[in-house]
């Protein structure tokens, strides 16, 4: 056993909670008993690992336990032999070995993303579910991602596994014929992922990098085994175009910095030239997708040599296309900013008029962000003032809401 602190403890738990649940999940089909196991389990370690040290396999051990908790629970619903007879093909009866690690190659956690895209689901609630049992996304979180009510989103996942235990319908991977559809639902899990790691929605710390790396992680390991696919490609790109700019957001003491006043010296040189040659590789193939596009932009931005050197009119045709491809709101209010860069702040907040109706946005804290920020380029402090301190008091984040009740404040102090 080895000693750890409390915070390494949740942080480890934290990335083996996936990779537990996963190698369950092959073994016994039953994602709602295999995901109550692995929480007992995880239980136990969050008790025992702090005082009593965390143990030199601490994947094995938690597996291990989920098993008994597993084979516990099987027992007393009446279908020992049964189930026991199906478990014992796949692990062994020695509890030394139950515990042993997959065959070299096999990613449990990667297993576990193509699975939770259960045939039985809408893709909204096979994002919503796979982001808690791969992303360990708190209900809060997935809720603020999908721009819905928590209570909302609590009772979406409630619902998915309800509905994979009542299909009948066993967690595995798909098919040939279910590659293509299954394919999509992974790749938003991993953006989702991504974007929750490179600016978390509550909390103290504006990211959780260990959560964009295995995002990062992930992508790689699916564009491996579909190289040619470039919608895939062009994922990887722009996480990687985007987590490279990650040490610069923020300052020593946690505070947020905006990408106009970043250190791009600081920018992973070598992380952008790799997503942009992949970037450019993959719009080469001749489809154009939504990721691509997504990471065109952002190697727009990481090629500029300081603020007032980016392309601004190249960003703005490239949300244009976007535009056509969704309705996402998201990409129109940053369309609207990438407007105001090029034609000036006025048509810009023009444009964020028509978001005012759109029910997505309502009370979402961007949308005053965004209207703040062009009113300060218009030159209003007053009402831009009033929409940063409405932005601040809309987010969860604490380096957010920091920044944005300083810059109101830095610019009250300017005057009108």
């Amino acid at each position: 056993m080895t000693s750890g602190s409390q915070p390494n403890v949740d942080a480890l738990l934290r990335d083996l909670a996936p990779q537990v649940l996963g190698a369950l999940l092959r073994r016994f089909a039953d994602f709602y008993t295999c995901e109550d196991a692995v929480q007992e389990a995880l239980l136990a370690a969050a008790v025992q690992w702090p005082e009593g040290g965390v143990p030199d396999n601490p994947r094995g051990w938690l597996i291990q336990i989920a098993f008994r908790r597993l084979t516990d629970h099987l027992r007393s619903e009446g279908a020992r032999r049964q189930r026991e007879q199906r478990a014992a093909m796949q692990i062994p009866a020695d509890e030394s070995t139950a515990a042993a690690e997959p065959a070299r190659g096999h990613d449990d956690t990667l297993s576990l993303l193509f699975m939770c895209s259960h045939p039985s689901l809408s893709s909204t609630a096979a994002i919503a579910l796979t982001l808690r049992a791969v992303g360990g996304l708190t209900t809060a979180e997935i809720a603020s991602a999908f721009m819905v009510p928590e209570p909302t989103m609590a009772q979406r996942v409630s619902r998915a596994k309800k509905r994979i235990r009542s299909s009948n319908v066993p967690f595995r991977m798909p098919t040939e014929q279910e590659w293509p559809e299954r394919l999509r639902t992974v790749l938003h899990v991993l953006y989702l992922m991504f974007n929750e790691g490179y600016t978390t929605s509550i909390g103290s710390a504006l990211n959780r990098s260990e959560l964009s790396t295995e995002a990062i992680r992930l992508t790689r390991t699916v564009h491996r085994l579909l190289p040619e696919d470039a919608e895939i490609a062009g994922l990887l790109a722009l996480m990687l175009l985007t987590d490279a700019r990650r040490a610069a957001r923020s300052g020593p003491g946690g505070e947020l910095i905006p990408l106009a006043e970043q250190d791009r010296s600081r920018w992973d040189q070598a992380a952008i030239a790799e997503g942009i040659a992949i970037v450019t590789a993959a719009l080469s193939k001749g489809y154009v997708g939504y990721y691509q596009l997504q990471a065109a932009i952002s190697a727009v931005h990481d090629e500029a040599a300081d603020a007032d050197a980016t392309d601004w009119p190249q960003i703005l045709a490239l949300y244009g296309l976007l535009k056509q491809m969704t309705d996402n709101p998201m990409v129109m209010l940053n369309h609207a900013i990438a407007t105001a860069m090029v034609y000036g702040p006025a048509a810009g907040l023009t444009l964020l008029e028509s978001l005012d109706g759109d029910d997505r946005l309502a009370g979402h804290y961007r949308i005053d962000a965004v209207r703040g920020h062009l009113l300060e380029m218009a030159g209003d402090h007053r009402a831009a003032v009033g929409h940063y301190r409405a932005a601040a008091n809309g987010t969860r984040n604490i380096p957010e809401r920091h920044y944005l009740i300083t810059r109101a404040a830095r610019i009250a102090a300017e005057g009108p």
